[in-house]
């Protein structure tokens, strides 16, 4: 038999629990009754006593009362029918298919964000993702190529395994923004969908992926009815970024210039009539997926229904044990004869 956890716990008859207010009283009781009925003795000299204190008086004196108080609490919230509250949930919702495109390239490697744009990047997505969790979502990732990672999916665990993954290198270096676009858009041409976006993510200019132009690529978007939010990861000026690689694979860190082609991140956002940010440090990147979460909301309805099951018989089967075991001690080792 399952205990039931307390989390769930609802009762069908709680005005019994009020009776519970009796057990203290009655613990009161026995105590006084337990001095009424054994008289006490007054002796000049104790020496002959000494060492002679009972244990087992003392015991049976404070557990059986202890037991079959205990029984009575048990017995009393067995009364009250404790319930498990079982919710199961109805969703209807004109869901919202998300595509994230990430850029992998060695750049985000740059530390002007803490550990990195990388990291910092994955973190706000997912934190992102838990609060869409009645949308599809698909992670697609781009260097020098671009693949799709994740597709859409409700199981957001699944792309959460993903995203925890994602590091640098498992692609080509370089940054093809128009192939990483059209690898999400390719995507989202069959989805129904009432609303379709894909949020893209990088850090520099299009320098790879030559046979499939950024705007190319945004023009499919538009054709399709995604919207296509960009985003420019990096800091205003010179960042301590990767300038070089070591026979060992082993990156070289130094200064170097941000160049983040915003003019076509801009253009593109505008073509599939959405929006383009720039975000300079970790919490102006929390904002931006904070201001597209309230941009790309749906109507979600939601009808909630609630099944119990009778949880008293696990009480009553404790009380009932701590009844026996009170009988079972009071008629052998705390036994009386009187």
């Amino acid at each position: 038999m399952k205990w039931p956890t307390l989390y769930n716990i609802t009762f069908a008859n709680p005005g019994f629990l009020l009776l519970l207010a009796l057990i203290p009283l009655l613990a009161f009781w026995y105590y006084y009754r337990h001095k009424k009925r054994y008289a006490s003795f007054q002796f000049s000299n104790l020496q002959a006593f000494g060492g002679r204190s009972s244990l087992r008086g003392l015991l049976r004196s404070i557990l059986l009362p202890a037991l079959r108080l205990g029984a009575l609490g048990l017995f009393i919230v067995a009364l009250a029918r404790p319930q498990a509250t079982l919710k199961e949930e109805i969703v209807k919702a004109e869901g919202i298919d998300i595509m994230l495109v990430t850029d992998i390239s060695s750049s985000m490697l740059a530390k002007d964000f803490n550990p990195n744009r990388l990291e910092a990047s994955k973190k706000v997505a997912m934190d992102f993702i838990a609060k869409r969790p009645h949308d599809r979502i698909g992670l697609t990732v781009f260097a020098g190529e671009a693949f799709t990672q994740c597709p859409l999916t409700t199981d957001h665990a699944v792309i959460n395994r993903f995203l925890t993954d994602l590091k640098v290198g498992i692609l080509e270096d370089g940054t093809a923004i128009g192939l990483g676009l059209a690898s999400a858009v390719n995507r989202l041409k069959e989805s129904e969908a009432d609303s379709k976006i894909v949020i893209l993510l990088t850090d520099g200019e299009n320098n790879a992926g030559e046979y499939v132009k950024p705007l190319t690529a945004a023009e499919i978007a538009k054709e399709l009815g995604v919207k296509v939010y960009t985003i420019g990861v990096g800091t205003i000026g010179r960042a301590l970024a990767p300038v070089g690689r070591r026979g060992n694979g082993e990156y070289v860190f130094g200064q170097a210039q941000v160049r983040i082609d915003e003019k076509l991140l801009k253009e593109i956002a505008k073509m599939t009539n959405a929006l383009y940010f720039r975000a300079t440090n970790q919490q102006s990147l929390v904002a931006i997926y904070n201001q597209i979460d309230k941009l790309e909301k749906t109507e979600i309805e939601v009808t909630t229904i609630k099944r119990y099951s009778e949880e008293f018989y696990p009480w009553v089967l404790l009380g009932l044990i701590l009844i026996g075991l009170e009988t079972l001690l009071r008629y052998t080792i705390f036994r009386t004869i009187f």
